[in-house]
């Protein structure tokens, strides 16, 4: 009777044990099991052990940690942030831009990321870095520039120096971009103006410039003509001719049409051919 009281209380004390176990797993489950998705990466911190692991990297798939560690999930995939922004130009001028940001955080640095700057990183570091450098570049250039003749250059002084800042605080530029540019009205007529009448100048300018070249080249023509034609007439003289006509005769004279030929009556002592007709 006693060894069956024993029984009964060791199984209701495992089963307690074992119900108390359930209870804790239950209670730690989402602590202890992480889906890492795709296009994500984790690090881990360890109150216990070091605190934040910095270059170890957990990749995507499930994973099992102990219950008082801590695994920070960062989103990985490519990032955009549009903005809007109200800047001043060389001369004082203020303008409205529309930019666009592309960038993602450096994978195998997001445990440096995460140290000095935390999953908020975007509103911490990035839409700062982008005003700052927006209107730092976009300062050193005149409305005209910016709206006509230099807006590629300044996007890629801008996507230069912002790739540089955010390396430095372990995220990546992947594109960088300025979609609209808003001048005031009569500021950007001015401008159309301007340009409008700089491309006429130009084409006039190349018009004068063709006509110039034309008539050079006709020049050069002339010239060509007037040397061949002095070429000729000094390599062409008297007994040449003298000689050419007597050629010619004697040529005729071969003719069945020929009759008399009287010898030196011609002018300049050429023949003379008499009939010509059978």
């Amino acid at each position: 009777m006693e060894n069956r009281q024993a029984n009964q209380s060791a199984i209701a004390r495992l089963a307690i044990l074992f119900g108390i176990i359930v209870v804790i797993g239950i209670f730690f489950a989402g602590s202890m099991f992480k889906t890492i998705k795709a296009g994500e990466l984790g690090v881990i911190y360890r109150p216990f052990a070091g605190g934040l692991d910095k270059d170890k990297i957990f990749n995507q798939g499930f994973h099992v940690i102990a219950p008082w560690n801590d695994l920070i999930v960062y989103d990985v995939k490519e990032q955009i942030r549009e903005e809007q922004l109200n800047v001043l130009s060389s001369n004082g001028l203020n303008i409205t831009l529309e930019v666009s940001c592309r960038y993602n955080p450096i994978k195998t640095k997001i445990g440096y990321l995460h140290d000095e700057v935390g999953v908020n990183y975007e509103s911490v570091i990035v839409k700062d870095m982008i005003r700052t450098t927006v209107r730092k570049v976009v300062g050193r250039y005149t409305p005209e520039q910016l709206y006509a003749s230099k807006r590629e250059e300044i996007e890629r002084e801008t996507a230069t120096i912002l790739e540089e800042m955010l390396k430095g605080r372990y995220v990546s530029l992947g594109n960088f971009a300025l979609r609209d540019i808003k001048l005031p009205d009569d500021i950007k007529s001015a401008i159309e103006d301007k340009l409008a009448q700089q491309q006429e100048a130009e084409k006039y300018k190349y018009k004068i410039e063709r006509e110039a070249k034309e008539k050079e080249r006709k020049m050069i023509e002339a010239e060509g003509i007037k040397e061949f034609q002095r070429i000729v007439s000094e390599g062409i003289s008297d007994k040449l001719l003298k000689w050419k006509g007597i050629e010619a005769t004697q040529d005729l004279a071969k003719s069945p049409n020929s009759k008399v030929i009287v010898i030196g009556s011609g002018k300049d002592g050429l023949p003379i051919i008499l009939g010509g007709e059978k």
